[in-house]
């Protein structure tokens, strides 16, 4: 399989040659097991420019300071839980950590309602099972268990969606760097360099909170929201640009004044407050993160793309706005035609936008 023909590469197939030119210049103390120092890590994530004028892109556009708190927490023998709303980039921060510590950031947990205590441990091919009895042949590693023996980095995605007693199979693996294979009277000690990174969405720690035990073995850090609009301008121009390219979408890159119309609608209805400060307005009931207006541009774009003149117009846009803002048809559906009439109808500039989420919003 060609490079050209895999729809998502993987961070570390994205950016080899960043991380292939950090490795290069990196001269600081490695931990045990790792690709690059924690300095070298931190460039990767924050992006920056080394000593041989080579530019590190900005892969996470935010607090330095809760970077370097999860970098430094994977060189201890805490385990990183990686907390925020829906669209604050966790799962995109802990792949690209992944991929920069262990250079493989494929060992991935992915936690839902169903995830079984195997996923976390081990399984067992039952053909073999059946012919052999149990040996090492037979076991089937967990992306876990195999980042213990090779010293890598596992991911656990959405761990609070996890049913609670698979949750707690973590605490041994955590606490004594141990799992122990009963069946096979053995256990597998983990190799420097292991650790785990996980994440959990703030609306979701009602679903299957995690035990005081488990909890203990994790150094919280919790990704918020971008500060300003200007910053979330930014991860959605980089994001948006990415996604276009990858996609092969045939469109113009978007002004940033229409990306800028996107956030200014996202921030106005989360902070139920306009701009200004002059006006309150109703919230809905969705998250409206940042991820989410990446979705609402890149759809746009692809409308446009295909089925317009490859320039996003605002009906393009519009359509995205609505599906991401009217999650509940009843109660949604008063807070954006209320912000529609109210805030955009009064914005000159935004005249073809309002109509055109009018017509939509019925």
């Amino acid at each position: 399989m060609t490079d050209q023909s895999i729809q998502r590469a993987l961070a570390e197939q994205a950016y080899a040659a960043e991380l292939d030119q950090l490795a290069r210049n990196d001269r600081r103390p490695r931990p045990p097991n790792w690709r690059l120092s924690p300095w070298a890590v931190a460039t990767y994530l924050l992006g920056g420019t080394l000593d041989d004028g080579f530019v590190v892109t900005p892969k996470y556009i935010g607090s330095t300071r809760v970077i370097e708190i999860a970098i430094a927490t994977l060189t201890t023998d805490r385990a990183l839980l990686l907390l925020g709303v829906p669209g604050t980039g966790k799962t995109w921060v802990s792949e690209h950590l992944a991929a920069a510590v262990s250079g493989d950031s494929t060992l991935l947990v992915q936690g839902t309602a169903g995830t079984s205590e195997e996923v976390i441990r081990y399984g067992w091919n039952y053909a073999s099972l059946i012919a052999r009895g149990p040996s090492v042949e037979a076991l089937v590693a967990s992306p876990i268990l195999t980042a213990m023996r090779d010293g890598k980095v596992a991911r656990v995605e959405e761990l609070t969606r996890i049913p609670s007693d698979v949750q707690d199979a973590l605490i041994t693996i955590l606490s004594e760097k141990l799992l122990p294979i009963p069946e096979l009277g053995q256990a597998v000690q983990a190799v420097k360099g292991f650790n785990v990174i996980a994440t959990a969405n703030d609306r979701d720690r009602g679903i299957n909170d995690l035990s005081s035990a488990l909890k203990r073995r994790f150094n919280t850090v919790v990704l918020p929201l971008p500060a300003t609009a200007e910053e979330e301008v930014t991860i959605v121009s980089r994001r948006v640009a990415d996604l276009s390219r990858a996609l092969e979408l045939p469109a113009e890159r978007p002004a940033a004044e229409e990306i800028r119309r996107v956030v200014t609608i996202f921030r106005e209805l989360r902070a139920g407050l306009t701009e200004d400060g002059r006006a309150k307005v109703k919230s809905p009931s969705g998250t409206l993160s940042t991820g989410e207006a990446i979705s609402v541009v890149n759809s746009g774009l692809a409308l446009a793309a295909h089925f317009g003149d490859g320039r996003l117009a605002p009906a393009d846009l519009a359509a995205g706005l609505t599906g991401a803002i009217v999650k509940d048809p009843v109660q949604d559906a008063v807070v954006w035609r209320e912000y529609l009439e109210t805030v955009m109808g009064e914005r000159e500039e935004w005249a073809a936008l309002y109509e055109a989420c009018r017509e939509l919003a019925g």
